[in-house]
């Protein structure tokens, strides 16, 4: 059985969280999301990171626990949305895992966030902020292994789809 880690990577709304979970359960492997470690480490929300230290702040501290993160095997990382940026950190996750993109349509990314007060950096115009975010992030993905669209697919659909391409 292979051993390696998952790493899910995408834009904020594609199901990273949500597909990690499935994944963990049906491998046994240990899941990890990103940004419930770093607020754990912290002791503060993203939001409070951003507002203290900004963006760059937030980014450092993310390619830290990224990189403590991958030391491991067996574990399915689900990434924040912008964990791709900082230099080194595509290379590092090709490096320790099987990556893979999760993507979905602008309108389908618009409508899962609407409401949601707990992302900084949709702060204003949420609909604006995304299409502007994915227009910056357009190729930040492209490196995974595998891309996922998650517009039209179920949470076991998405998850049986990676799979398969892990087991490969």
């Amino acid at each position: 059985m292979d051993d390696r880690n998952i790493i899910l990577v995408g834009m904020m709304a594609t199901g990273k969280s949500t597909v990690g979970a499935i994944l963990a359960e049906e491998l046994d492997y240990e899941l990890i999301d990103l940004d419930a470690v770093i607020t754990g480490r912290e002791g503060r929300s993203i939001a409070d990171i951003f507002a203290d230290g900004g963006e760059q702040a937030f980014r450092s501290i993310e390619s830290e626990v990224l990189q403590e993160m991958l030391q491991g095997e067996r574990r399915v990382i689900s990434t924040g949305g912008g964990a791709v940026l900082a230099p080194g950190n595509a290379e590092v996750m090709l490096e320790h895992g099987f990556v893979v993109a999760l993507t979905a349509s602008e309108d389908t990314i618009i409508e899962r966030v609407s409401g949601d007060e707990n992302r900084p950096l949709l702060a204003g115009n949420a609909a604006n902020r995304v299409r502007s975010i994915l227009e910056q992030r357009r190729e930040a993905y492209r490196f995974a292994h595998c891309t996922v669209d998650t517009t039209e697919l179920n949470v076991a659909e998405v998850s049986q789809y990676i799979l398969l391409r892990y087991r490969d």
